[in-house]
């Protein structure tokens, strides 16, 4: 890496990552007449949230409320959901769809005109808002991205990595990049991901390896929750070229069945993630299968066009055949810790969608609340990021060494079989010795949860405690993880 160069004039806010979550706030910030540079490390719509085929859950049908959104994610969150980050993201999740079409994002609608609500597992009412079916992220990241470099107020660096934040005096002023720039700051946005391809077997895009969660961490900020992993039940297996390719769990909602080797259902399709998910773990196992079945052949497949062509194109007909589907890390709950306006323990860093953690999603996220966690959090950070003082008059020099490590092959093995699906004390225990220290980080915190909770399956210890309910495990680097009870 070049040493950084001179310092750029400073932005307001640097955003770095352009997802849901990076786009809307650097918009939002930049609409409330903030100077605003964005750092992707991917040209513009082609982020991991392009490729999210859920929806935006909102409390919008006229026999729905906040109030049952809450319910149903506190209940798919296993006792661990921080209730006032909930109670933040249900209530404003109705303004934020109506935001997000405001800047011409055309979600679908039936033919009285009125948005179409999905169902999806977890929910209790349909409530879930998409666009062009599964096409949600591939729409709206295309949009905000547009209604972005239009902007006389932003500066989007594309093709562009940040390897260190920049601290003076412990307070965040800006990051590093790849190229030697030096971007200064008077508020640093954090919205680079999750951590998900930390494993063999994902859903996600190679980059998804808990950059911003490794940068924040150098910077002195907090983790919680690293033991929290989600896995989707139907990502692909075995159809080349498709290995790991999501399907998405609103064809659940609209009539598609999982079957075992013979061809009988064996759990509720539209059950929380986390028992669909170990279920349909176990009954591969007890099938000696790599794999499980799902018939979507009853799914009108204009709905899910994206699917549907993706299949096909490797040579499997979803109308006609049935489609393999295996468990695939797919999101991590836990991240830096943050506030209810993303504001960390460092001054001047912030932390939005995946890269965060405020507990809204507990053990076990509800289907679809992520983009509405980017959206809602992105815009309550953004008007945080502009009530930061100024810079001061003079700073340190720009770090000149990286802080981000890339993992091995042998590590996302290792952690796909050692905090997998189903974890013990001896696989976590061996991951204490890896060379990446987030995959450390993980192990110590899985192994110090002495439960099974949601997406946290103990085999060594398979009952939920009582004790630990609203328990969060707080991480910092060579600590033993330390609890406490967020409310």
């Amino acid at each position: 890496m070049p040493a950084p160069q001179a310092a750029e004039p400073p932005a307001d806010v640097l955003v770095v990552g352009a997802g849901a979550a990076g786009l809307y706030a650097a918009l939002r910030a930049a609409r409330d007449g903030a100077r605003v540079t964005i750092v992707s490390a991917t040209p513009l719509a082609q982020t991991a949230s392009y490729w999210a085929q859920g929806g935006v859950a909102a409390a919008l049908a006229l026999d729905d409320d906040p109030g049952q959104h809450l319910a149903d994610t506190e209940r798919a969150g296993r006792g661990l959901v921080r209730r006032s980050a909930a109670e933040v993201v249900c209530r404003e999740a109705p303004d934020a769809v109506r935001d997000l079409e405001s800047l011409g994002v055309v979600f679908d609608a039936d033919r009285h005109g009125r948005l179409a609500l999905g169902l999806e597992g977890g929910h209790t009412r349909r409530r879930v808002v998409h666009a062009g079916g599964s096409a949600t992220g591939r729409r709206l990241v295309r949009q905000l991205s547009a209604r972005l470099v239009a902007h006389r107020h932003v500066t989007v660096l594309e093709r562009t990595r940040v390897t260190a934040l920049w601290t003076s005096d412990g307070r965040v002023v800006g990051a590093v990049t790849d190229d030697g720039r030096a971007l200064a700051a008077r508020a640093t946005v954090l919205a680079c991901g999750g951590s998900a391809a930390l494993w063999s077997r994902t859903t996600n895009p190679p980059g998804s390896v808990g950059i911003g969660v490794q940068l924040a961490a150098a910077a002195g900020a907090e983790l919680a929750d690293l033991e929290f992993v989600q896995f989707h039940p139907t990502a692909v297996a075995g159809v080349p070229g498709k290995n790991g390719f999501l399907v998405t769990e609103a064809i659940r909602g609209e009539g598609a069945t999982l079957h075992d080797a013979r061809g009988e259902r064996f759990v509720d399709e539209l059950a929380p993630r986390d028992e669909v998910a170990a279920a349909v773990w176990t009954t591969m196992r007890a099938d000696g299968r790599d794999h499980v079945d799902l018939d979507m052949r009853s799914v009108d497949a204009a709905a899910f066009p994206n699917v549907v062509r993706a299949l096909r194109d490797a040579g499997l007909d979803p109308m006609r055949e049935l489609v393999p589907v295996g468990p695939a890390c797919h999101y991590t709950m836990g991240g830096v810790v943050c506030d209810l306006h993303g504001a960390t323990a460092v001054p001047g860093l912030l932390v939005i969608g995946e890269t965060s953690c405020t507990g809204l999603h507990g053990a076990n996220r509800l289907a679809s609340n992520s983009l509405a966690e980017c959206i809602v959090f992105g815009g309550r950070a953004a008007r945080a990021a502009a009530d930061l003082p100024p810079l001061p008059s003079r700073v340190d020099a720009p770090p000149e060494e990286p802080t981000v490590a890339r993992p091995s092959r042998a590590t996302q093995r290792a952690l796909w079989e050692r905090a997998g699906i189903e974890r013990s004390a001896d696989g976590l225990t061996a991951l204490l010795d890896d060379p990446h220290p987030l995959a450390r980080a993980i192990g110590a915190s899985a192994l110090a949860r002495a439960e099974s909770r949601g997406a946290h399956r103990r085999l060594d210890h398979p009952e939920q405690d009582p004790a630990m309910d609203h328990v969060h495990l707080v991480a910092t680097p060579g600590a033993t993880p330390r609890p406490e009870r967020w409310s």
